[in-house]
């Protein structure tokens, strides 16, 4: 489907196919589970990120002049793909491959530049280092491409993050940004309590121009991806709720990787589906 001129409420429908896909596909892997927590924070941010920021198509998914995403947090890698389904880059029947022996959508994406995929995540903090290099070859380029990058609050614990952060500003790549899935969990359990930080006095600290909002505020979202760039890099520190839609699993840190019963499954799916038919 084209991006163009998608209103809020046409975002917020995608949106809630995007949990049922997540919640489907997720149950149906298999007995090695999936993450799901992180996928289901993530559900607004990619779609506002495709409906409304990015400036690339399916027709012109190899277009070099296309920005480019890279999801850092691989483990939120079933809100990519059902985000790549709903705009047009993968079908449903590789969709729902997902996860399964064999499958170009594995747990962690793998680079594929036909399916929308522009980097190969699973070492955590790794992303921002490579948007940094794309944003360098798009200013010897003489390109106006943007770079956005993916991260999750308890990636932000990998020093790497904050080397490529410094060299972002020191080189001023102002069409950089960076959007933080604040959700506050991570495998380990609290990320307050795992490593204490102020991420926006951080993020400001290395010269960044910092946005923090809702993350599951589709218009909030439009405004910040919509803001006209500085001269500096750009940080969106999306608080979000892990697990979001589903119950049993919001703010559950149990559910950062997880295997549903049937019974959890039903659950999960009254929860989406009500979700997603609510205005």
């Amino acid at each position: 489907m084209s991006a163009e001129g998608l209103t809020d409420e046409a975002l917020a429908a995608i949106a809630g196919r995007c949990r049922k896909w997540i919640v489907s596909i997720g149950h149906n892997a298999g007995g090695y589970g999936a993450h799901f927590g992180p996928a289901l924070s993530l559900v607004e941010i990619m779609t506002v990120l495709y409906g409304v920021g990015v400036r690339q198509s399916p027709d012109q998914r190899l277009n070099s002049e296309r920005d480019r995403v890279i999801l850092s947090k691989g483990h939120g890698s079933l809100a990519l793909y059902a985000a790549l389904h709903e705009f047009g880059y993968i079908d449903q029947e590789l969709l729902v491959s997902a996860e399964r022996d064999g499958t170009l959508l594995p747990g962690q994406p793998v680079r594929n530049r036909e399916l929308g995929i522009e980097f190969s995540s699973g070492t955590l903090g790794m992303g921002l280092s490579f948007g940094v290099g794309l944003a360098l070859s798009a200013r010897m380029m003489k390109s106006e491409r943007g770079v956005y990058v993916l991260m999750g609050d308890g990636e932000t614990n990998e020093g790497s993050v904050w080397e490529a952060a410094m060299s972002a500003a020191h080189f001023g790549l102002s069409r950089l940004i960076a959007i933080v899935d604040v959700n506050r969990l991570q495998s380990d359990g609290r990320t307050a309590e795992i490593m204490s930080c102020s991420l926006r006095g951080m993020w400001e600290g290395f010269g960044w121009d910092v946005i923090a909002l809702d993350g599951h505020s589709i218009p909030g979202l439009r405004v910040a991806l919509q803001t006209p760039i500085s001269t500096r890099p750009r940080c969106i520190l999306a608080s979000t709720v892990k697990g979001k839609g589903v119950s049993f699993m919001e703010d559950a840190a149990e559910w950062h990787h997880g295997l549903m019963t049937e019974g959890q499954f039903e659950t999960a799916c009254g929860d989406v589906g009500r979700r997603a038919s609510a205005p």
